[in-house]
């Protein structure tokens, strides 16, 4: 597994290789049972008329390693697009190479490139050796925020209340 390291665009045919680096992220995150995510559907919400994420690979030679799944999002109060970094992964044997780091580094070149006025992502507070590297970047906790999140039922639920407009 020894070459150069090099950052791509993931295409179609990386899908395979995409849901398997989900499903390490998702074992290293402490929840493997949640990925309920398939190769039908990465590949649709991927590289469907409509894509609603991006993904890069980080490859050592020709094996993935490392992959990084973004998408735009917007901030009103800046009135312009921003990067959401939904996931970032290198494979826990090779950390340390500055794989993150170069996954990173052009994820902020494509945020400047699109004219972002910022990248945000959101980090598991245990994972402390991730809180350190994100923030040796010179990244800022945003610690005045707390997310909240509808899933599946939740987003049925409240889709069905009527309001006042109906």
């Amino acid at each position: 597994m020894q070459g150069a390291f090099r950052i791509q665009p993931a295409t179609a045919a990386d899908v395979p290789v995409i849901l398997q680096l989900i499903r390490e992220l998702a074992e290293y995150e402490r929840a493997p049972n949640d990925v309920v995510a398939t190769a039908e559907g990465l590949h649709e919400v991927l590289f469907g008329e409509k894509p609603a994420a991006h993904v890069l690979i980080g490859r050592e030679g020709d094996e993935p390693v490392a992959f990084a799944v973004y998408f735009f999002n917007f901030s009103t109060w800046l009135g312009r697009a921003g990067l959401y970094l939904e996931d970032l992964f290198v494979r826990p044997e090779l950390r340390g190479k500055g794989y993150g780091k170069a996954l990173l580094v052009r994820l902020a070149q494509i945020a400047n490139e699109r004219g972002c006025g910022r990248m945000e992502w959101a980090v598991l507070d245990w994972n402390d050796p991730a809180i350190q590297f994100y923030r040796k970047l010179g990244a800022k906790p945003m610690d005045e925020w707390t997310v909240f999140r509808l899933t599946g039922d939740g987003i049925a639920a409240l889709a069905s209340v009527r309001t006042r407009q109906d």
